[in-house]
């Protein structure tokens, strides 16, 4: 080998090493960022010795692409349980005195107690007030699931306005990629940034990502709808300002195509938005309907019924919808909102000037639906024991609650709050999964593309002793060629 040869090959192995020891001090800079890949720094033989350095990502596309759709699943699992546990924190449960099954318990008991004693005003009270009490649990119950609704819809709005922002934010990126990669640049840190988006996005909404020629690539929602392709698409969503029973709330939109709702032909399966809508468009609805059952059942049981003359048709007792006297229809239609708007009747109630015989003899609509046998005998109980069957009789139901065609009150509520807990129990469960499954996944990323402090430390160890191999060779040559000239001289 000739000494040209010798110190431009030697030369050639510096300059090479230099530049894996640059790339091997970015992968020890990058260690602690989670979006970092490690940068793999190949050697590449070329002309006359020489040798030029390519750089790569370590990575597993497959491997990324399931931690994607893990990121979106736990994603959608905290969102719909975030929103079941508070539903169930503010309404209770069986074992709650606060809920609507245990006021219906509490109320019962006390109209059980009127009824074994019909002459006393005090019992009588108690029995009032179980009922007001049990009255205001729905009706709290009701506001707590229009505000678990409405804070949902907030989330999906947020949502929509990141999803924006970052698919903004990815095409920028996926244009330098595509830059870099025509050009033959290094893109690995641009890669990087485009894969720390696309992270955050598959938060937002269930993402597939297909990589194009050219390092371009183009994203659609697990559904099948195009998110971007050689330039976002336009993410929409209307919120609703104000949540009232039958509200229904608006959908999210891609380029017009709905994506939530049932109406869209290729809905949401994963992403924070799609638990958000499942709460607000599902569950919530659904408890929602169970309660105004709950309320449109108390209202027909305490009905009373015109006993004088001409049928006057039987009008609302105890329990109102609203105040007013007419009886709603028993369909799950005509119960939409009475948990809450459901109350006591003015006429029984002491507080605004009512009578509290006439729970005992009836006529809250005028002496001719008060029960004839009640009259002038203050001991008289048949009327309070025919209401305590009533509300113990199974009732018609409707069948899409889940519990069948017929129930009771009693059973009813304490169904109603058994399924919002096992709603809350199922939501846990799975989101535990994904939560689980997501660490696993991105352990198992970071093993393949993350970096190893100290395989790191001891290729920058190998690389030093590479370089000062490459230096000594020069220092050799160049005093060969020292030697050289003074011969010639």
């Amino acid at each position: 080998m000739g000494l040209t040869l010798a110190l431009n090959t030697a030369r050639a192995s510096l300059l090479a090493t230099s530049n894996q020891m640059a790339v091997s001090a970015r992968n020890v800079a990058g260690a602690n960022d989670p979006g970092y890949s490690r940068k793999v720094a190949t050697l590449v033989a070329g002309s006359a010795g020489g040798a030029t350095v390519t750089i790569t990502r370590a990575g597993d596309p497959a491997l990324y692409a399931r931690t994607l759709a893990a990121s979106s699943d736990a994603a959608r699992g905290d969102a719909l349980l975030t929103g079941l546990t508070k539903l169930a924190q503010t309404i209770g449960d069986t074992d709650d005195p606060t809920a609507p099954a245990a006021r219906l318990s509490t109320f019962q008991a006390a109209l059980q107690a009127a009824a074994n004693q019909p002459d006393n005003a005090q019992l009588a009270r108690d029995a009032v007030e179980a009922a007001k009490a049990l009255a205001g649990s729905l009706n709290q119950a009701a506001d707590a699931v229009h505000a678990a609704r409405a804070e949902a819809d907030a989330g999906i709005a947020d949502s929509v306005t990141r999803i924006n922002d970052l698919l903004g934010r990815f095409d920028a990126a996926n244009r330098a990629v595509v830059k870099l990669t025509a050009l033959g640049g290094d893109a690995t840190d641009a890669l990087d940034d485009r894969d720390r988006i696309l992270t955050a996005l598959s938060q937002e909404i269930g993402v597939t990502a297909v990589a194009r020629e050219g390092g371009d690539m183009a994203l659609y929602t697990d559904g099948g709808v195009t998110l971007f392709e050689r330039g976002p698409r336009t993410v929409a969503f209307s919120p609703t300002a104000t949540f009232a029973a039958g509200t229904v709330g608006g959908t999210v939109t891609i380029d017009g195509v709905p994506v939530t709702g049932a109406a869209s032909p290729m809905p949401l399966a994963s992403g924070r938005i799609a638990g958000l809508a499942s709460l607000r468009d599902g569950a919530a609805l659904t408890y929602e309907g169970q309660l105004d059952a709950l309320a449109g059942g108390l209202i027909a049981a305490f009905a009373e019924s015109d006993s004088v003359g001409a049928d006057g048709g039987p009008r609302a007792g105890l329990f109102t919808a609203g105040g007013g006297a007419i009886l709603p229809a028993a369909t799950a239609a005509g119960r939409t909102g009475l948990a809450a708007s459901i109350t006591i009747n003015a006429a029984v109630d002491p507080a605004r000037g009512g009578s509290l015989a006439l729970l005992r003899s009836g006529g809250m609509n005028g002496s001719d639906y008060a029960d004839p046998a009640a009259a002038g005998d203050a001991a008289y109980a048949g009327r309070l024991r025919g209401l305590l069957t009533t509300l113990s009789a199974a009732q018609p139901v409707d069948p899409a609650l889940g519990f069948g065609a017929a129930s009771s009150l009693p059973d009813l509520a304490a169904a109603s709050a058994g399924w919002l807990e096992a709603q809350r129990k199922d939501a846990s469960t799975t989101a535990s999964y994904q939560k689980t499954l997501l660490s696993r996944a991105t352990e198992a990323l970071s093993n393949v593309a993350g970096v190893n402090g100290d395989d790191e430390t001891a290729l920058a160890l190998q690389l030093e002793r590479s370089y000062s191999a490459s230096a000594k060779l020069i220092s050799v040559v160049n005093d060969l060629l020292k030697t050289l000239l003074d011969a010639v001289r």
